[in-house]
């Protein structure tokens, strides 16, 4: 039986799923020019008035891969300005993101299991061992927000399926 590392469970997963969301995005963008809609429309667009709209579901999913990326890798987390307001814009911070975690190699993340990793929200300190970090924490969060953004296209009749979101597997 094989051995999965930290680095294999982590960093492939998540920038193989933005790379899936980017196309998701190119999808919606294509559906906005051919059906005469507003790209912003998409861009602004909720699942429902208390959740927020696509881009921020955006930069979240983005955030946890970058925060995820560096914390196990213990380096400073890039840090964005979540101003995206078009799908260039966020297309640029997806492909930012995933350039920032290719630079983050096996090496600076595998053996990162045990690891303390604190994490400040706005209320609170979280803390967690590496792999509670990505297990429990990151991936529910990074799907969360990628299965919103996923959800707020389709319904608004952006013609993507499954096999999008999943990708070639």
């Amino acid at each position: 039986m094989s051995t999965i590392t930290m680095y294999d469970a982590s960093l492939p997963v998540l920038a193989r799923m933005l790379k899936n969301l980017s196309a998701i995005l190119d999808k919606a963008e294509s559906h906005a020019e051919a059906k005469k809609i507003d790209p912003t429309i998409f861009v602004n667009a909720r699942l429902a008035p208390d959740m927020y709209p696509l881009s921020r579901q955006v930069q979240i999913a983005t955030d946890m891969a970058k925060g995820c990326a560096a914390r196990l890798a213990g380096i400073e987390v890039p840090s964005y300005g979540d101003n995206e307001t078009t799908f260039a814009e966020l297309q640029a911070r997806i492909a930012k993101t995933i350039a920032f975690i290719d630079s983050v190699t096996a090496e600076q993340v595998n053996g990162s299991e045990e690891k303390m990793i604190t994490l400040r929200t706005h209320t609170q300190e979280l803390q967690f061992l590496g792999q509670m970090y990505l297990l429990n924490f990151v991936m529910p969060n990074f799907y969360f927000h990628l299965t919103t953004a996923y959800a707020i296209l389709r319904h608004n009749g952006v013609e993507i399926g499954k096999m999008d979101f999943v990708g070639n597997v």
